[in-house]
């Protein structure tokens, strides 16, 4: 299992990473609006397990570059805090206005929503960059790696769940809210100053 001061800099990051608007969150956002939550949960529910899909892939390819080649892995671990601070960087510089396209090809079905979430999620660059640079570094090579992964993941799906909750129920209102004022702006700023800490954090752990 991850320890307790891992767990502490990991649920406040996946946590931010997931609220900050992008391709899942708005696509909630727009199921919510045209038909309702409870249809939107199929759609959630293929979601969680793409990125569950993609959270794996990307432990599973970097623990074996971690157990057979630990020089590179330490390299790898420098390559992704500086992605993460260079992704801190660009929020700061984020636009601050969220548009839902009211063209988006939205599925009926139970199993064409489950479909459309999951394939939004293992189709989603960032979402495999993300998964790439934050979840290796937080391995311990020393423990087994299974249960480790098992609790990152588990973390990361509740994460995801829980926020495009958020999106689907604030529908209108939480579209008003983001839109108003400078709140994006303040979203994208916390959500950049934490990448930032966190990318120092694995650079040099």
């Amino acid at each position: 299992m991850p320890t307790f001061a891992t767990l502490a800099v990991f649920i406040p990051t996946m946590f931010f990473i997931s609220i900050t608007p992008g391709m899942c969150m708005t696509l909630a956002m727009t199921l919510g609006l045209k038909i309702g939550l409870r249809r939107t949960l199929w759609m959630m529910l293929g979601e969680v397990f793409g990125v569950a899909l993609v959270a794996v892939s990307a432990v599973m390819g970097a623990a074996t570059i971690m157990l057979n080649y630990p020089t590179v892995f330490t390299w790898f671990k420098w390559i992704g805090g500086l992605y993460l601070m260079y992704l801190g960087c660009k929020m700061y510089r984020s636009g601050t206005h969220l548009s839902l396209s009211s063209e988006m090809d939205l599925a009926l079905n139970r199993y064409a929503l489950i479909s459309q979430g999951f394939v939004t999620a293992i189709a989603n660059p960032k979402g495999w960059a993300f998964m790439l640079s934050i979840l290796p570094p937080f391995i311990d090579a020393t423990q087994p790696i299974t249960f480790q992964l098992l609790a990152l993941v588990g973390i990361i799906m509740f994460s995801e769940f829980i926020c495009m909750l958020i999106y689907a129920t604030g529908g209108k209102g939480l579209k008003t809210l983001l839109n108003k004022g400078n709140n994006i702006r303040w979203m994208n700023g916390i959500s950049g100053t934490l990448l930032i800490g966190v990318g120092l954090w694995l650079a040099l752990s």
